[in-house]
């Protein structure tokens, strides 16, 4: 179990905080909630003490024997700000000790997280930017906003991203530290594909697979919080979109296909993530299969469809990286990586995610375990975690071998 400080800054999407600290409580973490007199406008006291079970103060002075100020910051494992308002980051970016969530700050010994929210002329406004600037050269994660709509009419960049996206992230930085979420992404573009195609039967039936997109999902989620530009085509998976990405939906490969070449034009780096089908059917009924008579099909022909991960590597411009993904099985003529090096030979991308998918791993759960084949064929280890720890090992990976910025 980890000590989680809460920090709410005074902002509308204060209320959002209350449904992050119920879904950090669900994980087991114990949550102390820090907020500002001004948050506590916004959602009372009351509220953040049922759901965490822990007492709820602003000032220095409320429980002077424990030096709350003090103890606080130094006994947690992560202090998460969210919503993080402009006021809110100044006061941290200068030092100010003038509350107890801005005294917890700075006797914080673990990583800090804030998570802005505010009107996009606050968030674009220099000061803000010096702030965040000065915050992240100090060692601490302050996440990109979402884009979306804000107080009354208004919209852009400075809505707080939702709550399933912001636990996703504390979990990543509890087990991978801060660095997991570097701003080293910050002016590229990625375009990522997720999920699995369909190759359509009948009007009812088609072939598919068991991809569930969570790893795609991981990917988009953590590329936009290291400041990625990201395109996520998405095919067959109704999540909600992460913060920041923008997603196009898609069924067949064909369509995945068309999309994804229409996206990946100026990407800095393309993820072929989804889990594409090999085959469709040669025709496709224009009503549904039926059972008996003369219509009752004895057999399925099926044609090959384009290799779109070739069909990209080919079509890379100069210091674009694709990166390509493997579900294999071992069996009687090779082991999985054998497999894999073999794939990663007749593709030709700058890197091959191999996932061992023997005995139903992988599919559908919230964890994974993969070996990252560079194109040199050396093989570095992923062990078993959260797909968002995963994804964040993937772009370690995938920056290390990026082109310097022109």
């Amino acid at each position: 179990m980890s000590r989680i400080v809460l920090g709410v800054g005074g902002g509308v999407a204060a209320y959002k905080s209350a449904l992050l600290l119920r879904a950090l409580t669900a994980a087991g973490h114990d949550v102390r909630v820090v907020p500002t007199a001004s948050a506590l406008r916004f959602v009372g006291a009351a509220t953040f003490e049922a759901l965490s079970g822990n007492p709820v103060s602003t000032e220095v002075w409320d429980d002077v024997p424990e030096v709350a100020h003090v103890r606080i910051g130094q006994t947690a494992d992560l202090v998460l700000v969210n919503p993080a308002t402009a006021d809110l980051l100044a006061r941290a970016a200068t030092g100010r000790a003038d509350d107890l969530l801005t005294a917890t700050l700075l006797t914080a010994r673990a990583p800090v997280v804030f998570v802005p929210a505010m009107h996009t002329e606050m968030w674009l406004h220099p000061a803000t930017q010096d702030n965040v600037a000065t915050l992240r050269r100090r060692g601490s994660v302050v996440l990109p906003p979402a884009v979306g709509r804000l107080t009354g009419p208004d919209s852009g960049p400075g809505r707080l991203p939702e709550p399933a996206d912001v636990a996703a992230l504390a979990e990543l930085v509890l087990a991978a530290g801060p660095g997991a979420l570097a701003q080293d992404l910050t002016g590229r573009r990625v375009v990522i594909s997720a999920g699995g195609t369909r190759e359509a039967l009948d009007p009812v039936r088609f072939l598919g697979n068991r991809s569930s997109g969570r790893q795609g999902w991981a990917l988009a989620r953590v590329a936009a919080a290291r400041g990625a530009d990201v395109v996520l085509v998405a095919a067959n998976v109704e999540a909600p979109a992460p913060f920041g990405v923008r997603v196009v939906g898609v069924g067949s490969t064909e369509e995945l296909r068309t999309a994804v070449h229409a996206e990946a034009a100026g990407a800095d780096v393309v993820v072929m993530a989804a889990a594409v089908a090999d085959f469709r059917p040669v025709t496709v009924a224009g009503s549904k299969l039926k059972k008996g008579g003369a219509a009752e099909p004895s057999s399925l022909q099926l044609v090959r469809n384009p290799d779109v991960l070739v069909e990209l590597v080919a079509a890379r411009p100069a210091g674009q990286r694709v990166v390509g993904f493997a579900a294999e099985t071992g069996d009687a003529e090779a082991d999985v990586l054998t497999h894999a090096r073999a794939k990663l030979a007749r593709k030709g991308v700058d890197l091959l995610v191999v996932n061992d998918v023997s005995a139903g791993r992988v599919f559908g759960r919230p964890d994974n375990e993969v070996t990252l084949l560079d194109a040199d064929g050396t093989a570095t280890a992923v062990p078993a975690a959260g797909k968002d720890v995963v994804a964040a090992a993937i772009w370690d990976r995938v920056v290390a071998d990026l082109p310097p910025r022109g």
